[in-house]
């Protein structure tokens, strides 16, 4: 399925791009968060399981069993902290 990625903040500087459309077999944030992993370079470094990342599906935050669907929105983005 055709799905878009969004990466924000630090993600976005150390993948060196805002967004991607990728074709995947993921089926589950977990999944396609997995398969990134596994691409060479910056993308797998700064989605690496131990590090903070926060996700969104469809501009809601969600878990990493949320199901992907065809055309939607991926987010990825480190946590924030303000006050």
């Amino acid at each position: 399925m055709k799905i878009n990625i969004r990466y924000f903040a630090s993600i976005r500087e150390a993948v060196g791009q805002a967004s991607e459309s990728l074709d995947t077999t993921a089926v589950t944030l977990a999944q396609l968060r997995d398969e990134l992993i596994a691409r060479p370079g910056n993308v797998g470094e700064s989605l690496a399981r131990g590090r903070a990342v926060r996700m969104a599906l469809n501009q809601v935050m969600s878990d990493e069993s949320a199901a992907l669907v065809e055309g939607c929105e991926v987010a990825f983005f480190p946590p924030v902290t303000g006050g």
